[in-house]
C-alpha cells in the first residue's frame, strides 16, 4: 500500500497541472470544437458554376500544367516550399512542355474561384493543385487573389491582409492547403479569415472568442505548442509518455480509494473518531469523493488518451494506403476522364456549384453537385450513369487481391463502425453505404459510397479493438451516446468530475513540494518571525 501511496502521489506531483489543463481543455474541445469549413458551407458559399464554351478538359489542363505540378511535387517531396511564390501577375503562372509528374490522380472537380474556373486536383500523395479551365496554368493564389475570394465568402466586406503562414491552429489538412493567406474584416468580433494559396479554398472563419477556444482546446489539449516551439517531431512521444503516466496516475488513484472507502450508510460512521469518511482536511475530501465517483472515467480517457497516438504501432493504419488506394481506383485514366470539355450545352441548373469526376477501373462518372448537397450523373460521352455494385466489388477485390468476398451489403443507416459524429452531416458521412466482407484473417470490411465509388473507411480486427478501447471511451460515440442531448449531459457531468479530480490534485501537489523541497534556514527563520509577529 506504501509503494502505490508513493507513485500516486508523485505521479501527481509531476502531472496534476497537465491532467487540469487536459480536463479543462476537453471542455473546449467537447462543447465547441473548433470553426472548421466543412463540406455543407463550403457548397452552401459556392458561386454557380455555369460552364462556357472554350472551358479545357481535364486532359488538357493536366497536360500544360505538367512542368509546373513536376516541379511543385519536387518542392513538396522536399520539404522547402520554394517554388510556389505568392506576389505579382494575378497569382498566375504559366508553364508549358516538359514530363508530367509520375503520380497518379486521385480527385478532379470543376469549380468557381473567386470567379474563375478552376479544375482541382489531387494525386495519389495527397498534394492538392489548382488548375485554370480556361488556360490550363497552374495558379498560385497571391493574396490579392485570395482576398477577392474571401470577399465573396462573407459577402462583400472589407479586409485587411495580415500575413502569409504555412500553418494555422485549428485548420485541418493544412499540410495540404498550405500557404495560407490570412485576413480580418476589422469587425467588433475580430473575425478572421484564412485561404488556401495552393487550392483558392476558405480554410477557416472564426471569430476572436472561437480562436481563443481553439488554443485552449486544440492547441493545448493536443500539444500543439510543442510545434510553434520547433518540437513538432516529438508532440506524438510526448503525448504519448504523458498519457500513459497519466493512466498509472489513476488507477493507482482508483485502487487506493477502494481500498480506503468503507462505506458507511446513511452517515454511519466507519472510521475513527465517528467520522464518515478517511480524510479530514477540505481538499484531501475533495480529491477522495471526485476520485472515487469520476476516477474511472479519468482513467479510461488517459488511457484512451495513450492509445490515441497508437503506441508502437500496436494497430493498423487508420487507413487504405497509397497503393491500396491506386489499385483500388485502377491504373489507367479511362479516356472521357480525359478528353471531355465542359460547354455552355450542358444547361446547368444556376444551383449547381461543382462537377466532379470519379473512376473505377474503365469506367468513369461524372456528378453535379447542388448547394444542398444533392449528386446526380450527368449524361456525357464515354461516361456511365452509374457505378454498379460489380463495378464497386471489383475495385474492392483489387484493393484486397488475392482475397475472396465473403459478403457484401447496402447500409441504409450508421453501424458501431461507420457513423457521423454530433459535428457531421449526411455531407461527411453519406448514406446508404455498401459494406464488403473480406474472408481474410484479418476480418476485413471496406465501406463504399455507391454514388461515387469513394472508399470511405476500412476496418479489420485491429481497427475494430481501437474504435472500442480508444474512441468508444474517449469520445463516447455509441449507441445511446448518439443521442445529442444525453450525450452533452454525460460528457458535462464526468468532466466536471475531473476538472475537480484534478484542480485538487493541484492544490495537494503544491503542499507536497512545498514540504519536500529544502528551505534555507535563514528563510525558515524570517518566516516563523513573520508568524509571531503576526500573533503577536
Amino acid at each position: 500500500m506504501s509503494k502505490l501511496l508513493f507513485l500516486h502521489r508523485w505521479v501527481g506531483v509531476v502531472l496534476a497541472l497537465f491532467m487540469l489543463v487536459w480536463f479543462s481543455t476537453g471542455f473546449s474541445i467537447a462543447f465547441i470544437g473548433s470553426p472548421t469549413i466543412d463540406r455543407a458551407q463550403r457548397l452552401a458559399h459556392a458561386p454557380a458554376l455555369l460552364p462556357q464554351d472554350g472551358w479545357l478538359s481535364l486532359g488538357e489542363a493536366l497536360s500544360v500544367s505538367a512542368v509546373a505540378r513536376a516541379q511543385a511535387v519536387k518542392a513538396g517531396d522536399e520539404a522547402a516550399g520554394g517554388g510556389m511564390g505568392h506576389g505579382g501577375g494575378g497569382g498566375r503562372h504559366e508553364h508549358g512542355g516538359g514530363a508530367e509528374a509520375q503520380r497518379g490522380l486521385a480527385d478532379a472537380r470543376l469549380l468557381r474561384l473567386g470567379e474563375e474556373p478552376i479544375w482541382l486536383v489531387e494525386d495519389d500523395a495527397g498534394q492538392r493543385f489548382a488548375l485554370s479551365a480556361t488556360n490550363g496554368a497552374f495558379v498560385d493564389f497571391d493574396p490579392q487573389a485570395a482576398e477577392r475570394i474571401a470577399r465573396d465568402w462573407l459577402g462583400g466586406s472589407a479586409l485587411l491582409y495580415l500575413d502569409t503562414v504555412d500553418a494555422a491552429v485549428g485548420v485541418r489538412n493544412a499540410e495540404s492547403l498550405k500557404p495560407l493567406h490570412r485576413f480580418a474584416t476589422g469587425d467588433a468580433a475580430g473575425t478572421q479569415i484564412i485561404v488556401s494559396a495552393r487550392t483558392g479554398e476558405v480554410a477557416q472563419v472564426s471569430t476572436r472568442v472561437e480562436r481563443a477556444f481553439i488554443y485552449a482546446g486544440n492547441w493545448l489539449h493536443l500539444f500543439r505548442w510543442l510545434d510553434a516551439l520547433g518540437a513538432g517531431d516529438y508532440r506524438r512521444d510526448a503525448l504519448t509518455y504523458v498519457g500513459f503516466f497519466a493512466a498509472i496516475g489513476a488507477f493507482t488513484g482508483i485502487v487506493i480509494g477502494w481500498i480506503k472507502w468503507k462505506p458507511g450508510f446513511f452517515g454511519r460512521p466507519t472510521y475513527a473518531r465517528g467520522r464518515s469518511q478517511p480524510y479530514r482536511e477540505t481538499w484531501l475530501k475533495y480529491h477522495f469523493w471526485a476520485g472515487l465517483i469520476g476516477g474511472t472515467f479519468a482513467f479510461f480517457w488517459a488511457a484512451s488518451g495513450f492509445l490515441s497516438t497508437n503506441p508502437g504501432q500496436i494497430f493498423s493504419q487508420a487507413t487504405a494506403s497509397r497503393e491500396e488506394l491506386a489499385r483500388y481506383r485502377g491504373a489507367a485514366l479511362p479516356q472521357a476522364f480525359v478528353d471531355w470539355r465542359p460547354t455552355a450545352a450542358l444547361g446547368l441548373a444556376a444551383d449547381i456549384v461543382e462537377l466532379s469526376w470519379s473512376r473505377l477501373g474503365e469506367e468513369a462518372l461524372l456528378l453535379a453537385q447542388s448547394r444542398d448537397g444533392a449528386r446526380r450523373a450527368v449524361a456525357v460521352p464515354g461516361a456511365v450513369a452509374g457505378l454498379g455494385e460489380q463495378s464497386l466489388l471489383a475495385a474492392a477485390s483489387r484493393l484486397k487481391e488475392g482475397v475472396a468476398i465473403a459478403g457484401a451489403e447496402t447500409l441504409a443507416d450508421y453501424d458501431s463502425y461507420y457513423f457521423a459524429n454530433h459535428r457531421q452531416t449526411a455531407l461527411d458521412k453519406p448514406l446508404p453505404v455498401l459494406r464488403v466482407d473480406f474472408a481474410d484473417a484479418e476480418h476485413t470490411s471496406l465501406y463504399v459510397d455507391p454514388t461515387d465509388g469513394r472508399l470511405l473507411a476500412k476496418f479489420d480486427t485491429s481497427r475494430r479493438i481501437y474504435r472500442w478501447v480508444y474512441s468508444a471511451v474517449h469520445h463516447w460515440d455509441f449507441g445511446w451516446f448518439r443521442n445529442h442531448w444525453l450525450w452533452w449531459g454525460w460528457m458535462g457531468v464526468w468532466v466536471s468530475f475531473g476538472v475537480a479530480l484534478s484542480a485538487s490534485a493541484v492544490v495537494l501537489a503544491w503542499r507536497r513540494l512545498r514540504r519536500s523541497i529544502p528551505v534555507p534556514e535563514a528563510a525558515s527563520g524570517e518566516r516563523r518571525a513573520r508568524r509571531a509577529t503576526q500573533t503577536a
